[in-house]
């Protein structure tokens, strides 16, 4: 009993917190989302675009 009265505490908590913050407050954190694949794997996926980039780039260069 005691793990539902907690998890019904902590719903409760999440949505006064919701409800009692202002609207502007709200869209600010929305927008301060970082992307999936960064919040996942951090920044492996970023560092190996950058590097195919690099690599099709001077590829490009060097057939003309």
């Amino acid at each position: 009993m005691a793990k539902g009265d907690e998890l019904v505490r902590f719903i409760t908590e999440r949505v006064v917190d919701y409800v009692e913050t202002p609207k502007e407050v709200r869209k600010v954190r929305k927008q301060v989302k970082e992307p999936w694949s960064t919040k996942w794997f951090g920044m492996l996926p970023a560092s190996l675009s950058m590097w195919g980039q690099n690599t099709f780039k001077r590829k490009r260069r060097n057939i003309r």
